[in-house]
This record gives structure tokens, sequence and C-alpha cells, in this order.
């Protein structure tokens, strides 16, 4: 690391599987970052339930904050961002009760249409927030527990997202950050603040969650308890973009606002940056998000199931198949017949099937196409279908947009995924600008020093980044072939 003195940022990245500590500083005109610590986030599974150690978490950012206190590094500020959703409750003596849920808990499966049901409709929900409706959101997290009874929900005098949970460990203010709350299904994207028809469906009110700020806002700073455990001062704590995807877009390296991105990894999530959110019939028809970004912005967007698929048929196949790096065992896909067989990955078949393998070969052969056996056969089936859902989604989006569309970023792991970026160039007729690939710890450094006055506005937080990135450019191959598959595609999955 370098010499003491220089200021830098930490960051505390934390994703449903794993985390990590960074530091980053702004050295002429360019980010660079540094990973001080990587850890396991273990799913619990208990009683019958999933849940988050959020002791385990706290233990690890303290870790990596004693880390750079030993190399005796100047740490300016400190922000986190997590994956959406899930929350903590809190007591009124201050005390967590209970490890939270994770959201990949089973009493959420049936609990999101009992609640639109008999609760609040689907369309009323959807124009009071604009989020897409998915089972695990924290409005139908919290009816199946207020409907078991659950005992930390009935004692809770305080109610904080992941994120801003381990900032109130930090430093003992309890906020509720802005691009958190906004995943939470029970934000009103135009006022800004948690709905409190939606709270009160679920017996909670306002002020069981902390004050609302946005990005860039200073939380508080380290108590004497932590600066005790980990040798460092009163260093501010920064909201960042809480969410993960919050922080990765304000990442991307755009140079003006025309532009669609494709944040790539286990899930993918493509949308478009607005200054204001798009809730109407079509958007609710096509179940569109509207979640909170920097600087006051929406991200409109959609999720897509990513590259879950792949990540799952490859815990299946054989020992010497999960030896070959993925450069190989992809790069064996290229070689069989393309658009053989494909899928519609966002069906409801692909969500948390025993095997995903042959969760992909049922669909085949319920859609009367040839059944893909080998890893090669199933690797280009995902990939096939991917790039031709990313063009059904990209075509939407220029559907919404109140500007032209043909630049896509695509940012976060499978930016390096040369192969489907090159379909995704094909399938959309869109330049593809891939990278970077760490765009999450990016956007959270980045905003830090916003916060503490090192850059301006998104603009030039933008520019560092562009000039901080190798990006590589994908342009569109083979219309007339990926045009006859996408018609392919549109007849399989419209069935």
């Amino acid at each position: 690391m370098n010499k003491i003195g220089k200021p830098y940022f930490f960051a505390v990245d934390l994703g449903a599987t794993s985390g990590r500590t960074i530091v980053g500083h702004l050295d002429e005109g360019q980010i660079k970052l540094e990973e001080v610590t990587r850890f396991p986030n273990n799913l619990i599974e208990q009683g019958g339930h999933y849940y988050w150690d959020i002791h385990a978490l706290y233990f690890e950012m303290i870790r990596g904050l004693k880390e750079v206190a030993n190399r005796s590094l100047n740490i300016t500020s400190i922000g986190i961002d997590t994956w959406g959703v899930d929350f903590v409750c809190i007591g009124d003596d201050g005390a967590i009760l209970r490890n939270p849920r994770a959201y990949r808990d089973p009493i959420t499966f049936e609990a999101m249409d009992d609640y639109l049901q008999n609760v609040v409709s689907r369309q009323e929900v959807y124009s009071i927030t604009g989020i897409q409706f998915l089972n695990f959101n924290s409005l139908f997290q919290l009816y199946a527990m207020q409907r078991e009874g659950n005992t930390a929900l009935k004692c809770a005098q305080k109610i904080l997202f992941v994120p801003d949970a381990l900032s109130w460990m930090l430093t003992g203010e309890m906020v509720c950050e802005y691009t958190i709350a906004s995943t939470s299904q029970m934000l009103d994207p135009r006022t800004k603040e948690l709905d409190e028809k939606l709270l009160a469906s679920v017996g909670l009110t306002k002020e069981m969650f902390g004050r609302m700020v946005m990005p860039g806002t200073q939380i508080g700073v380290l108590t004497e308890e932590v600066q005790r455990l980990t040798g460092l001062g009163p260093v501010p704590v920064i909201a960042v973009a809480g969410h993960d995807t919050g922080s990765a877009v304000a990442a991307v390296p755009a140079k003006d606002e025309k532009f669609a991105y494709l944040s790539s990894g286990t899930w993918s999530l493509m949308g478009i940056e607005t200054k204001e959110p798009i809730i109407s019939n079509l958007s609710y028809e096509r179940n569109f998000t509207n979640e909170g970004g920097i600087e006051g912005t929406t991200r409109f967007l959609k999720n897509i199931c990513g590259m879950w698929l792949y990540e799952r048929c490859r815990l299946e196949w054989p020992e010497e198949i999960r030896q070959l790096s993925h450069p190989e065992l992809q790069g064996q896909a290229m070689t069989v017949e393309p658009f053989r067989s494909i899928i519609n990955p966002d069906d409801s078949a692909f969500a948390a099937p025993t095997s995903m393998i042959a969760a992909i070969q049922k669909y085949c052969h319920d859609t009367n196409q040839p059944i893909p056996e080998t890893p090669a056969e199933i690797c280009r089936c995902i990939f096939d279908s991917l790039a031709l859902r990313y063009r059904q989604v990209f075509e939407w989006l220029k559907e919404f947009a109140s500007f032209d569309l043909d630049v896509l970023h695509i940012i976060g792991g499978g930016s390096l995924n040369k192969y489907l970026n090159q379909f995704t160039a094909n399938a959309t007729g869109a330049t593809i600008l891939a990278g970077p690939q760490e765009c999450t710890a990016i956007g959270n450094i980045m905003m830090q020093a916003q916060a503490m006055k090192q850059v301006g506005d998104i603009w030039e937080m933008r520019s560092i980044i562009a000039k901080s990135t190798d990006l590589v450019t994908y342009e569109p191959e083979d219309k007339e072939i990926w045009d006859k598959a996408y018609k392919k595609y549109l007849k399989i999955t419209t069935k």
C-alpha cells in the first residue's frame, strides 16, 4: 500500500455470498483500488428458516478497519453497500432482535400473492411504488412475519435495512438510506419517502425507521467503542448508495445521459437512468422497477435471471468439467450449433429448481425443441437465451426512454465475459462498452469522495471512472442471423 498520509476511502461491499473491504484513493485524476479483506457471507439454515449472521458481518468490518489501522493508512471516510430488501429488527433497549431473515427464506413464497389478494391490490402497490413484484421484497417479508406472529417484529422499535444496520453498529446513528429503502416496495419514488398506507398494512409507521438520507450524507463518526476496537479515530461514515446496484450504476462510465446499462452477474439488471420515475400501465404490464439512484435519479430497470443459470448448472456437472476455467468451458460452447435450444431465462421454472440442468431440459422438451445434453450444449443454450432476453428488454427500454439508445454499458463481473458480451451486441444491435468489473466498490468510493468534496457531480465522477477503466468495445455482427433467432425466441417464449 501507499505511504502514510495519502487520504483513502474505505468501502465495505457485501454480496449475498461473499463480502470484501476495499480501500481506494484518487491519484492524478484516476481512481485506484486495493482489496483489504475478503470473507464469506454465510446463509444460515435453522429451524426451517434462512438467516444472515449480522454480527459476523460486523466482525469482518472491524477486522478490515483494524487492518488499515495496522498499516497506518489515513482513512478519510467509510461507506457500506449490500444486497437489497433485507432488514434488522432493533428492540427498545437498543439490541438486535435475532439475526435478520434472508430474502431466500421460504416464508415469503406464498406471502406476496396472499397480500395482493387480501390486503392491497397489485395495481395499487405498483402505482404507489413503481417497484416490480418479487416475492422477497421487504413488504412481503414483513407481511409474512406479521402473519406468523414473529416475535422479533412484534418487539421491534426500529427497523433498519442491512447497510443502515451496519452503519448504526459503527456509529450509533440510525438512518434510512434512500436507495436501499427503494428496494423495499414501501417507498414512493415521487415523494422519496416511505408510504404510510403500505407501512400501516404491515403494522408499521415511519417513526420505526431511521431518518431518510440521500447518498452522500454523513451518518456520523465511529463510536468510541469502535475506535478502541480498531485503533482508528472518529472517522466519518458516509451513506453511499447503500443498495449495491445503486453503487454499481453510479460507476457507469457514461459520457452523457443517453445510455442503458447492464449490471451483469448472478442477476442481470438492465435499465436506464431517469430524472423521474416511470410508472404507467405499460411499465406495470412489463414489471419494470423504479429504484433510487444517486443525486435523486431513478434507476428504471428490469431484473433478469443472469448467470444464475450457468452457475447452478456448473455445480451439477462432473468434476472434470468443473475444473475447466470459465473461458475453456465457454469456448467449447462456441463450437456447438447456435440457437438449437432456447429458453426464457426468467421463466419461474428456473427460480430455484432442485436441478437446473433438469429444469432447462424439461423446458426444451415441453416446447418441442432439441434437448441440450452436454455441458457445451447447455452453456450455449444459456448464453444464446440470455442475449435474446437482453434484446427483448433493451427494445422495451427504447420505448420507455425519452432519448435515443444505441449504447449499452455492461458493468460488473459479467463485463469480462467476451462471448456473452459479443452476443449481446449482436442481439441488441447496440454498441457494447464493457467495464469496469469492480463497479460496486468504485461507486461506493466515488460517493465518499463526493461527500468529502474531492469530486463534484455525477458526471465528474463518471469522467474519472472512464479515465480509470480500460473499456472493451463490442460492435454488432451477423444481424440477419440474430434477427431470425429473435423471432424463434419470441415464438417459443410466448407460448
